[in-house]
């Protein structure tokens, strides 16, 4: 099967791509098809979920996103890609981000938003998983405004982020903003 990568996606490793569970998909439409009906699979789960905000729950919901899909799923990565933290320092910087966002949420550090938008970034910057990386940190943010009684984000009105889209360009400006420690763009973004 050949993968076609928008700007900003991480590339499986040929290895990686040996953890492809369905053996009739051919095509990286497909893969996205298959991948997405897992995916929802995996917010019905953890929608009746109370402590989100935890490695244990981080990694869970990997597995009940993709594990239809990939025998690694819910796995952290054991490789470098092209973005994230160096892979053995995953479990680490997980639960720094935990610690830190369940303090922001005692402590009303930031608006609710912010604290999840701040939630979707990191985990995208940590990078833990081989792959579903933006897909998994836009859904865990989604399940903490949810929890925190809000409406869910809207990520730019366009569930097809992984598609090399002018939408895709501006979410990824915004997550490169928030590199630099500016919030601002990513926040509308999720509500726009």
């Amino acid at each position: 099967m050949k993968y076609n990568y928008p700007e900003g996606a991480t590339p499986l490793e040929s290895e990686e791509i040996l953890g492809l569970i369905p053996q009739h998909i051919t095509t990286h439409k497909q893969l996205n098809a298959w991948e997405q009906r897992n995916i929802l699979e995996g917010e019905k789960w953890a929608r009746k979920k109370r402590n989100i905000v935890s490695v244990d729950f981080i990694k869970k919901l990997h597995v009940h996103m993709f594990s239809q899909t990939w025998k690694w799923a819910g796995k952290f990565r054991q490789s470098g890609k092209n973005i994230g933290v160096d892979w053995h320092m995953i479990s680490i910087e997980l639960q720094k981000l935990c610690d830190d966002v369940n303090y922001q949420l005692e402590h009303h550090s930031f608006s609710d938003d912010e604290i999840a938008v701040r939630f979707h970034h990191r985990l995208v910057w940590i990078h833990p998983f081989t792959n579903g990386n933006g897909r998994h940190a836009r859904l865990m943010a989604d399940l903490l405004i949810m929890h925190l009684k809000h409406a869910r984000f809207s990520w730019g009105m366009h569930h097809d982020l992984y598609k090399a889209t002018a939408i895709r360009k501006q979410y990824i400006e915004a997550l490169r903003l928030a590199d630099r420690g500016n919030y601002s763009l990513l926040i509308s973004f999720a509500r726009s």
